[in-house]
């Protein structure tokens, strides 16, 4: 067997903390079974070296005082970092904030950088139907973007989209298209162009953006007359800046359409485990058409230049 050599950016352990918050949420079940183990044995079997731990969560998952969702952060931080100490080399670290409370964001970011070195931060596409590129943020923003941070993405149901199919999980129309509005906003805010330095991903390859990036392209033409000025050095050079992961998105479709609109340069391995495998994505990158080069590129090279210190984990 080859030696594990890829970089997994979308990765999911389950905090018993956090189980226990999402204990009324019915598409919970693949992260209650989950554990070191287990993410160790699909890594390996995936050729994975490196996963970077991150938890997906929505407003719905805070608690409504403000000092326990500060606590329960920090829990679900020290557990993330306990991992990556217990297994040296095998996991990253994209901590996660309390959003909603911008106080406790600025303080968990100074936690996470001088406790345990965290390799980013985790925010959804919104809190609350704020969207990321949202005011709210900047504060936040302004913090992430002087510290030059490593932002990974991850969508969630807005709440006018939840559960409006019962008999469908949200993941399968509205995650892809919360990513989609996460993007414009941030464009269309002025908050791509205002905070240059935050490297941010994109979870499933940008979500519904590259098929609809025309009308990104041609918004000014029937929405804001300042919408152009939003993003001064035009859209797809703004889009070209981002990072997006391939979980979810690793097939023929996905990536034909992600790779004439943003250079192989900006594409990063991913798998969404324990919701999929990593020989899943393995399989179905090897099926896009991509040069061997490419595949590395993917698969460990980009996340080694966005995440230097990877590339020297042991």
């Amino acid at each position: 067997m080859a030696v594990p050599h890829r970089v997994d950016v979308h990765h999911h352990p389950s905090p018993p903390s956090y189980l226990q918050a999402r204990t009324d949420n019915r598409h919970a079940a693949a992260q209650m079974g989950w554990s070191a183990a287990n993410s160790i044995e699909d890594m390996d079997r995936g050729g994975v070296a490196v996963s970077m731990l991150s938890l997906p969560h929505s407003r719905h998952i805070f608690p409504g005082s403000v000092a326990e969702g500060r606590r329960q952060v920090r829990e679900w931080n020290d557990f993330m970092a306990g991992l990556a100490r217990d297994y040296p080399g095998r996991f990253g670290v994209f901590a996660s904030l309390p959003i909603l409370d911008i106080e406790g964001c600025l303080r968990e970011i100074d936690y996470a950088m001088d406790s345990f070195k965290a390799d980013g931060f985790t925010l959804m596409t919104n809190i609350g139907d704020k969207w990321l590129g949202d005011p709210h943020y900047a504060p936040v923003f302004e913090e992430l973007n002087r510290r030059k941070a490593v932002v990974y993405t991850h969508p969630v149901a807005p709440d006018c989209c939840r559960s409006i199919d019962p008999g469908l999980n949200d993941s399968v129309i509205e995650y892809a298209t919360d990513t989609t509005r996460a993007i414009a906003r941030m464009l269309f805010s002025g908050s791509a162009a205002r905070y240059p330095d935050i490297r941010i991903i994109w979870s499933h390859g940008g979500g519904t953006m590259p098929y609809i990036v025309e009308r990104f392209v041609r918004a000014h033409l029937f929405s804001r007359n300042d919408l152009k000025a939003m993003v001064p050095e035009g859209i797809i050079p703004a889009l070209n800046k981002f990072y997006y992961d391939t979980a979810q998105a690793s097939h023929i479709y996905a990536m034909s359409a992600l790779t004439k609109l943003v250079s192989v340069s900006q594409l990063m391995f991913g798998t969404d485990f324990p919701y999929r495998t990593a020989a899943e994505h393995v399989q179905g990158l090897a099926g896009c058409g991509f040069s061997a080069n490419d595949l590395h590129a993917i698969d460990c090279g980009n996340a080694h230049r966005l995440m230097p210190q990877l590339a020297t984990q042991k």
